[in-house]
């Protein structure tokens, strides 16, 4: 697995380190991401985070998958998971991600995806798609801020409105 890490400091003079992880990432840090993702996402009727990966990535795209995280030393505080759609291999799926509460209106969500966009051009992709719900205003919000246009709505098999966003990268 390939990794980088960067620090970054925020406006409040925070130091955080961005760790951008090809493949899936190591035991310890997952099961971290995972909890992360499990406080921002609770849903009874949801799978865990580590169970949904290992339902939606195929094994052979596992080392394809992106994952970007933003760490308050050992504290996982936001993250960005992705990987290249099937369909068509000049896109990426900008696919789950989050940022603590308690550490939001800091730009780690915007940093996180600066991140991601900066690999995905240096990769040679186009675009880069995600989906989200009306109920993530403020993810829908700097999505349309970044540049992503609404491109489809569906509703999935559990009943959910969901709105599907593209952006050119190139």
């Amino acid at each position: 697995m390939k990794n980088t890490e960067q620090a970054s400091t925020s406006a409040q003079a925070t130091t955080y380190q961005y760790r951008k992880l090809q493949g899936l990432p190591e035991a310890e840090l997952l099961q971290r991401i995972a909890r992360l993702h499990e406080s921002i996402f609770a849903d009874p009727q949801d799978v865990g985070l580590i169970q949904k990966i290992h339902n939606n990535v195929t094994i052979q795209d596992m080392d394809q998958l992106l994952t970007i995280v933003a760490l308050d030393g050992d504290q996982v505080v936001g993250y960005k998971i992705g990987y290249p759609l099937m369909e068509d291999e000049h896109t990426f799926y900008s696919w789950l991600g989050g940022v603590n509460p308690a550490y939001r209106q800091q730009g780690i969500a915007s940093r996180l995806m600066d991140e991601q966009h900066e690999h995905l051009r240096e990769q040679g992709y186009r675009k880069v798609q995600t989906k989200t719900m009306n109920r993530w205003r403020n993810m829908l919000l700097l999505n349309i801020q970044y540049g992503f246009d609404i491109v489809d709505t569906f509703t999935d098999a559990r009943g959910m409105f969901k709105i599907v966003l593209e952006k050119e990268l190139m």
